[in-house]
């Protein structure tokens, strides 16, 4: 009997929207230079900073942290110096200056020093050097994309081990929380079976000070108990809420943009706990127990969407 080899299960992974990382490549006397860095932002919104001149690579530079990146506000910066020694130009009309500048104030001092050639080309703008352009051949300028793409490509994959790094962290922290707001969820559920209890004495009290003691009718106290009870029922709150936090954990554990899903989850979870606020009015021990565990899981969900905010 052959005997089926099993499909290892892949492990899926979330990735923060925050990092930075840079990376240098040279090849055929050229040498590049490509920073990327990324915070949050609810759509892909890309800055990308070349050299002048060098806007017939842009295209394709968009392409590749598209493919890599899909929300975020990226900055890519790119520079490029030819890789070979490049020829030094000499401002010699602002060398003039300078030495004019000089003799002047040599008479007025009468000062001996001697010209220092070497301490005059260290004078700001004397030196410049010759500023890379694109090359004009075809095939020249492709060698030179090519190696702009390894560039970029290779400080995209650095960055993705940082925002892997933290969006690791970033789901340690999501799950923890999960785990707090699905234990007030159950201790909500078992104070809420309480309250038609207490629903009752309530009303007993209210009426027996209305009624100045008369007798009330059983039958009559426990109807209107029960209509105080269905109108303050969050059975389906709770029930609702628990399958927020089950399809929450299960986005975790996918593939794929997710924090879209999860800013979407929490908004429902936010406004579940504000009804149960709204349908727990009162001041027996139950119900100010129910509001203040309500008001610790819309505190613990403001903390999940300000977290949410960072994922892709």
């Amino acid at each position: 009997m052959s005997q089926t080899t099993p499909v290892p299960t892949k492990k899926f992974e979330c990735f923060s929207m925050t990092g930075y990382a840079q990376a240098r490549a040279q090849q055929d006397g050229w040498a590049v230079r490509v920073s990327v860095k990324s915070v949050n932002h609810r759509f892909l919104d890309l800055k990308l900073r070349m050299p002048e001149g060098f806007d017939l690579y842009e295209l394709r530079l968009r392409q590749i942290v598209r493919e890599k990146i899909h929300r975020g506000h990226v900055e890519v910066t790119v520079g490029v110096e030819p890789g070979n020694a490049a020829p030094v130009q000499v401002n010699r009309d602002l060398v003039q200056s300078y030495l004019k500048a000089a003799e002047a104030l040599r008479q007025e001092t009468r000062a001996a020093t001697d010209m220092d050639v070497v301490a005059l080309l260290r004078l700001p703008g004397v030196i410049t050097g010759v500023t890379a352009t694109v090359p004009e051949r075809e095939e020249e300028q492709e060698r030179l994309g090519r190696l702009l793409d390894g560039g970029l490509r290779d400080a995209l994959a650095k960055l993705d081990d940082m925002r892997r790094a933290e969006g690791r962290h970033l789901v340690e922290e999501l799950r923890n929380r999960l785990a707090r707001i699905g234990g007030h969820v159950e201790q909500v559920r078992g104070l809420a079976t309480t309250l038609r209890p207490a629903f009752s004495r309530r009303l007993d009290a209210k009426l027996k000070e209305l009624l100045g003691g008369t007798g009330i009718d059983p039958a009559r106290l426990a109807q209107e108990a029960a209509l105080l009870a269905e109108r303050s029922d969050i059975s389906e709150e709770l029930d609702r809420l628990r399958s927020h936090l089950q399809q929450f954990g299960k986005l975790l554990d996918g593939a794929g943009e997710m924090g879209k899903k999860l800013d979407f989850l929490l908004q429902e979870m936010h406004r579940e706990a504000n009804t149960m606020l709204s349908k727990t009015p009162g001041v027996e021990s139950e119900a100010l127990a129910i509001t203040s565990l309500a008001l610790e899981i819309k505190a613990e969900i403001e903390k999940l969407r300000e977290q949410v905010q960072n994922i892709e």
